[in-house]
């Protein structure tokens, strides 16, 4: 059955059902992407994983196929971080990589993400080529079929990979560290990498079932990683999102701490070790806080705003010869070390920055001052044209009016799900949420 599953903001998402992320839209997806690709070259490599869902094996079995009825050669490394996949992938000189997964969404959802053969999220032209090619049929020729192959210890590669983005003069040891994997793709490696750079790491969200994936554990729920960081008195606890390229870290003292304030922590170690010259910018997103902007600018940095997706923050950081961006949720960009985003990679830069700076976090970003920000989900309503609104054009005039320049809002359709992203700065809590509430009321 047909569906109308299209690329969004980070690959493939949906729904598994007969309508929506299918076998048989895998299937076709894998004949496209694989017909895509071997339009430009005769030999075509793609390495292939998938996160804890139920639906991951079924998914990715059916995809490969259909990229070996293509005739492209697939290695599949079984459950792996979105970020493992994509050092894999351009490890082993691959053309392309693919992870089965919906991120952070729960276990009933699933996708695909795409990197290219460098490593980086496939460019939106490349998307269009597999769009089309999913409305083609195509015979098969026995003659020209793909094969299976093999990544001789994968995991191991990765894991090595990720200890050497953690200075060797350094190590955790002495650190106690509760890991939260979300019950999802990095939960049978990151512990290792931790452990084997000298901290002590008890685990929680380590036993994924195929239908626990980011449920009450992982990035957004970060409630039973504070508990654990304050019962046993660990110096910090770490959360990563379902397919582990999103990051959230917890202090000694249970402050959660965001994107936002990791990008900086990041950022501000970078300066004083490499200088601001060298830095050069930092990019964040339209979700960006306005305090970090403006902490960034006290740095000697200029800072650029993206649209949301890591793949726009990467376009900007790529024309100025910078390397370091980020968002809100945890995505954080260093090029220097990575290719794409990578909560293990990110996690270890910030632990890098506590350990050198001999202090602890919420003094080193001290100076960062976010502005209280209101983020709410409002469902999007089919047929309605919400933009061209009178209601809500009305109300974005008052709302903006009311801000002036200590405050920004911003509302777009998300690119993941079915809803209308609001978002308010304001100086204080009370004005955002008064903004929110005109804005999600003349919506309604």
């Amino acid at each position: 059955m047909k569906n109308k599953l299209e690329f969004g903001t980070d690959g493939i998402r949906g729904p598994v059902s007969e309508k929506g992320v299918s076998p048989e839209f895998a299937l076709r997806l894998g004949i496209a992407t694989g017909a895509a690709l071997k339009n430009t070259r005769e030999t075509v490599d793609v390495v292939i994983g998938r996160d804890t869902r139920s639906s991951g094996d079924m998914l990715a079995s059916a995809f490969s196929s259909g990229l070996n009825q293509a005739g492209a050669n697939v290695f599949n490394v079984g459950i792996m971080p979105s970020p493992a996949v994509a050092f894999l992938t351009k490890s082993i000189g691959a053309n392309v990589g693919v992870v089965v997964s919906a991120s952070h969404n729960m276990f009933r959802d699933n996708g695909f993400k795409f990197f290219s053969g460098s490593g980086k999220k496939i460019p939106e032209l490349m998307e269009k080529k597999i769009q089309d090619s999913l409305k083609l049929n195509y015979a098969i020729d026995p003659c020209k079929l793909g094969v299976q192959k093999k990544i001789q210890d994968a995991d191991g590669r990765y894991i090595e990979f990720c200890k050497s983005c953690f200075p060797r003069n350094l190590s955790l040891r002495g650190k106690k560290i509760i890991l939260d994997s979300s019950n999802g793709a990095a939960s049978f490696c990151a512990g290792k990498i931790l452990s084997e750079l000298g901290a002590e790491v008890i685990e929680i969200g380590n036993k994924p079932n195929g239908m626990n994936i980011n449920d009450s554990v992982g990035t957004l729920f970060p409630q039973k990683l504070i508990e654990r960081v304050l019962r046993v008195s660990a110096d910090f606890g770490i959360a990563l999102d379902g397919d582990g390229d999103r990051l959230k870290l917890v202090d000694h003292l249970g402050r959660v701490y965001d994107g936002d304030e990791l990008l900086y922590a990041i950022t501000k170690l970078r300066v004083r070790t490499e200088g601001a010259s060298a830095v050069k910018g930092v990019v964040g997103t339209l979700m960006s806080n306005l305090g970090l902007e403006r902490a960034i600018n006290k740095c000697g940095l200029e800072f650029r705003r993206a649209k949301v997706g890591d793949r726009h923050i990467l376009q900007i950081l790529e024309e100025n010869d910078w390397y370091l961006g980020g968002e809100t949720s945890g995505h954080i960009l260093s090029l220097d070390m990575h290719t794409t985003g990578d909560g293990i990679v990110s996690a270890l830069q910030v632990l890098q920055a506590i350990i050198t700076i001999g202090d602890n976090l919420s003094d080193f970003i001290a100076d960062l001052q976010l502005m209280p920000q209101l983020l709410i989900n409002v469902p999007l309503i089919p047929g309605k044209n919400w933009p061209i609104n009178e209601k809500f054009k009305n109300a974005k005039k008052r709302v903006l009016d009311e801000l002036g320049s200590d405050g920004r809002i911003l509302v777009r359709a998300s690119g993941t799900e079915p809803v209308i992203r609001v978002m308010a700065e304001a100086e204080t809590e009370k004005l955002a949420k008064s903004c929110i509430d005109q804005l999600v009321s003349s919506l309604q």
